[in-house]
């Protein structure tokens, strides 16, 4: 079983923002974490998602994702993400974002399982504190998926 944890922070949301990523399998283990200018805080628990799926390098094993986020964990669990794809994403926030994880889904089909966030968990609480290290970080990348959304 491969072991994923994520979180996500945005400051002033939007705002500067971050993610975290612990993935963990047998004795291995791996922490992830980018920082972006302006984003908001569920583009960040989702890019958590993205980025921790994109480092697995195989099918072998199942995969299960511990988040501290509804919108991540209720629009797959509860299959909304399928219904929104079927309607182009019409009215839905990040669809480029939802676009980069179906291939993911579809190829690893993770479990979800919701953590509430800041209760003691501590992969959780790790993640945390990469998330907002990564957005109080100097060196901020560009949410172009949401700055372009913006204009």
């Amino acid at each position: 079983m491969i072991t994923i944890y994520t979180d996500g922070a945005a400051k002033g949301n939007p705002g500067r923002g971050g993610y975290g990523a612990v993935l963990k399998f047998n004795k291995h283990r791996k922490e992830l974490s980018e920082g972006f200018r302006l984003t908001t805080n569920n583009r960040m628990e989702l890019l958590a998602v993205i980025r921790a799926l994109q480092a697995i390098n195989t099918t072998e094993f199942p995969v299960q994702i511990y988040s501290d986020s509804k919108y991540v964990v209720d629009s797959v669990e509860k299959g909304w993400i399928w219904g929104w794809q079927k309607k182009g994403f019409k009215d839905k926030k990040n669809p480029d974002l939802w676009l980069r994880y179906i291939p993911l889904h579809l190829k690893y089909k993770p479990k979800f399982i919701w953590v509430k966030g800041h209760a003691g968990n501590i992969e959780n609480e790790r993640c945390d504190q990469l998330a907002v290290a990564a957005a109080e970080g100097s060196d901020l990348l560009v949410d172009t998926g949401y700055e372009e959304s913006q204009k």
